[in-house]
């Protein structure tokens, strides 16, 4: 036992004196090399802990280590999970980190909204009818060349508060479906996919531009909203139809947190969008700033979700570190 306190004794001391600090003002207040240390000394305690227990069994010594432990596991968590850094680091790491994860349920949102596309606008080139099945008042614009999207012009603010009301309404939609066991999810993405082939076939057959180019300036950034939304719903509605090796709660809770993640991650999405759907979209500007607002929303989401997390860098050179002794 001696011989064990005598090349740990120093480690735990330095442990103690970095945990007061981070105690007091979070990991902020520790450098770049600091923190590693602080992230190795933890895990090296918490394995001292496991052998204490198992090999020296002190009773005091247990106590002592268990309480150190304890203490740095507390300030670390209240480290990252207080505060406004927290929140930036969740839109800065976490969200992409995320959408990463669920990218095959994103993808499959879209897949189900693109077939309704397709099959909205072949069966309204064949049978212009069938567009008074999806939304009848739209045909007869799109016909008589009536642009609705004139009205938001008349007061922009009122128009982009109802704009993102009505987008955060769609999403919340989208991720509730999944309680369905994903149905009212794909529910709302072939609505969603119906409504927009319809439209779009309809304004190119009948050479009405005005309504793609409105959409153009805000609905890349739109319907990935409402696409990550839906891979949220279709994540729920897989907890509770397959949920694999694990029991439907765990699989709900787990698939739930990821969810949610995803939904918390939109709102931002929709409010740029309302901004750009109230101010820019009904603008009589020329179509190449739109389509140029477009382009550029579609980089930026890509720069964004796939950009590499630093913290993974981190956390890959720590662990091929040599661990203190």
């Amino acid at each position: 036992m001696r011989k064990f306190l005598e090349t740990r004794l120093d480690k735990w001391k330095r442990l103690e004196h970095l945990t007061a600090r981070v105690s007091k003002t979070r990991l902020d207040s520790l450098s770049g090399e600091e923190v590693l240390e602080f992230g190795r000394l933890y895990r090296r305690t918490a394995a001292d802990l496991a052998i204490a227990r198992e090999e020296v069994r002190d009773a005091r010594l247990v106590n002592y280590l268990n309480y150190l432990v304890g203490r740095a596991h507390g300030a670390i968590y209240r480290s990252e999970a207080s505060g406004f850094g927290s929140i930036a680091n969740f839109y800065r790491y976490d969200f992409p980190a995320v959408f990463r994860k669920s990218f095959y349920y994103v993808l499959t949102a879209f897949g189900i909204f693109l077939v309704a596309a397709v099959f909205a606008g072949a069966v309204c080139i064949a049978d212009e009818s069938f567009a008074d099945r999806i939304a009848p008042s739209l045909h007869k614009d799109i016909i008589a060349h009536r642009n609705w999207t004139d009205s938001a012009n008349e007061s922009n603010a009122l128009a982009a508060t109802s704009i993102q009301s009505n987008n955060i309404q769609v999403i919340f939609f989208s991720f509730g479906g999944g309680v369905l066991a994903g149905i009212g999810t794909i529910f709302i993405m072939l609505q969603n996919g119906l409504l927009l082939g319809m439209v779009m076939t309809l304004c190119v057959k009948h050479r009405f531009w005005e309504i793609p180019i409105f959409v153009s300036g805000h609905g890349v950034i739109e319907l990935m909203a409402v696409f990550i939304a839906g891979a949220g719903g279709l994540l729920i509605g897989k907890a509770l139809v397959i949920p694999g090796e694990l029991g439907r709660i765990d699989a709900l809770v787990k698939n739930g947190g990821q969810a949610i993640q995803l939904i918390l991650g939109c709102i931002p999405m929709l409010l740029i969008a309302g901004s750009i759907e109230g101010f820019v979209s009904p603008a009589h500007i020329s179509p190449a700033y739109k389509f140029a607002i477009s382009a550029l929303s579609a980089v930026t989401m890509i720069v964004y979700f796939l950009k590499p997390d630093p913290r993974t860098k981190l956390e890959m050179k720590d662990m091929q570190s040599p661990t203190p002794r």
